[in-house]
């Protein structure tokens, strides 16, 4: 290794350490999210896929719980993930031919940008986005160099973030497009079909769960633009500047029209028009702002090469330092909203104080005091103790006889997790995967209703009274001052109303 090398590999080494402690610091500061419960519920009953996901993150979850038992254990996958896009990240700066400081600026900027510290906050499917589209990217350019390893390992890479989210879908969508206009001399190559046929050897399990039950993740896609808020396009604009740090917005945007008026960078214009194409099909699908996160490491990188170029003299070079000071203070004003820096409590009076809120991205979210990645952290243990003092109250002779039916897969879940101190039986649901799980061994005559609607449970027990409410001061709006009814004399089997019961978004 070359001296003019050390520096660029010892930064990013340095970042990908700082990242990942500052991670490590944090990851077990607030209570398990909505989706970790329902991952680790999942993985509890391995399988090769599941309704809205493939195995591999439910099948870590459920290990990593079985081992320590808390969040802290949980999230130290998207804690890895965290300090890896930096370091691939500074990697990918300086394949594309920039020095020390267009390295820093690149790592940094992926380091301190809000949306991917919020992303690695948490163990979710959305975790390794990022790290996977940069790993990817970085694979492919060094492909359309000549080097046909690229392309396997691209392909091995590509596979086994199928087994983690099936979004890489719309990523190769607008990949084969952004390959067609600019790249056409790679698809001669044998080495990039034996990655694409890589990849699909490794995804197969999962697809092949998908159409052994009839692809409900098709139909829980379909039912999420439903779910999911609608942001004029406008806003959603402007807030792709906001959660990547509108000090950085240039770096990115420099990034992407680089290739095409720099020929040093020109390789890169296939990554621009995917992600054009990706925008586009996330737009129309309704998407949220933070599907497209993944992929503005790669032009963090491009920009930065590009901008670190015309820094010639000591003057420029310390105008682009103070940039990224501001870039990173900025972010640390942002970063309590991302990363459980404060308490709840202190982090409503910040919000107040500051005026900073994160765009709604489901329409249930109206109401909830805290951005939705603490929100859904919080109010679990209270809701499952609401839930277990109504137990209680059921009689021994009654308990064998009677089920808990939640309204949906977290509520299950924190039950199924938190509720063995009030000897809780396995929650019921059909809400996504829960549906799959079916009766679980149950046939109840009674059941407790944790809902919205108790009017509706008249048509389907004899009595139905509300016992209780739930609520916890953090907790999403939608969880609180629901009714707890003790449901008596189910008028038909509950397998025969199981069917619909089903519930997918």
């Amino acid at each position: 290794m070359t001296n003019t090398t050390r520096p660029a590999d010892w930064l990013g080494i340095g970042l990908a350490a700082l990242t990942g402690v500052i991670h490590l610091v944090l990851a077990g500061r607030y209570d398990l999210f909505r989706d970790e419960l329902y991952f680790i519920v999942c993985g509890q009953h391995p399988a090769f896929g599941y309704a809205d996901q493939p195995p591999l993150v439910p099948l870590i979850a459920a290990a990593l719980y079985d081992i320590g038992g808390t969040a802290f254990w949980v999230r130290l996958p998207s804690v890895i993930a965290a300090a890896a896009l930096a370091f691939v990240t500074v990697r990918l700066a300086r394949g594309l031919g920039g020095g020390l400081l267009a390295a820093t600026l690149a790592g940094l900027s992926v380091a301190v940008a809000p949306v991917l510290m919020g992303l690695t906050a948490i163990l979710s499917t959305s975790s390794f986005d990022p790290l996977a589209f940069t790993l990817i990217a970085a694979l492919l350019l060094r492909g359309i160099g000549g080097d046909d390893r690229a392309l396997l390992w691209a392909g091995v890479t590509a596979g086994i973030i199928l087994q983690v989210k099936y979004s890489l879908l719309l990523w190769a969508v607008g990949l084969a497009v952004g390959i067609l206009l600019f790249e056409r001399d790679l698809l001669r190559r044998k080495a990039l079909w034996l990655g694409v046929g890589i990849a699909a050897v490794i995804a197969a399990p999962s697809f092949a769960w998908q159409a052994l039950h009839g692809f409900p993740f098709l139909d829980l896609s379909a039912a999420a633009r439903d779910k999911n808020a609608e942001v004029a396009f406008g806003a959603f604009i402007a807030n792709q500047a906001f959660i990547m740090n509108p000090v950085l917005a240039p770096v990115w945007i420099v990034g992407m029209v680089a290739p095409f008026v720099d020929a040093g960078l020109r390789r890169l214009r296939f990554l621009v028009a995917a992600y054009a194409v990706t925008f586009v099909l996330v737009r129309l699908g309704g998407g949220k702002d933070y599907y497209l996160a993944a992929l503005y490491p790669a032009f963090f990188a491009s920009g930065a090469v590009w901008l670190a170029a015309r820094a010639r003299a000591r003057w420029q070079a310390w105008l682009l330092a103070g940039w990224i000071a501001a870039a990173i203070a900025l972010s640390a004003v942002i970063a309590p909203l991302a990363l459980p820096i404060l308490s709840p409590d202190r982090l409503e009076a910040y919000m107040l104080r500051t005026g900073l809120a994160p765009q709604a991205q489901e329409k249930s979210f109206a109401g909830t005091v805290l951005p939705q990645v603490f929100a859904d952290q919080l109010g679990w243990h209270a809701f499952t103790e609401q839930v277990g003092q109504t137990w209680r109250f059921v009689t021994p002779a009654d308990r064998a006889r009677t089920a808990i039916l939640t309204d949906n897969y977290g509520e299950a879940a924190a039950l199924d997790l938190y509720g063995k101190r009030f000897g809780l039986p396995r929650a019921l649901s059909g809400h996504n995967h829960y549906h799959f799980l079916g009766l679980r061994g149950q046939n109840p005559q009674n059941l407790i209703v944790i809902t919205d609607e108790p009017a509706r449970l008249a048509k389907v027990c004899t009595h139905a009274d509300v016992v209780g409410t739930t609520w916890a001061r953090f907790a999403m709006a939608h969880e609180n001052d629901k009714a707890i009814v003790w449901c008596q004399g189910l008028r038909q089997p509950l397998a025969t109303l199981w069917p619909q019961i089903r519930q997918l978004e």
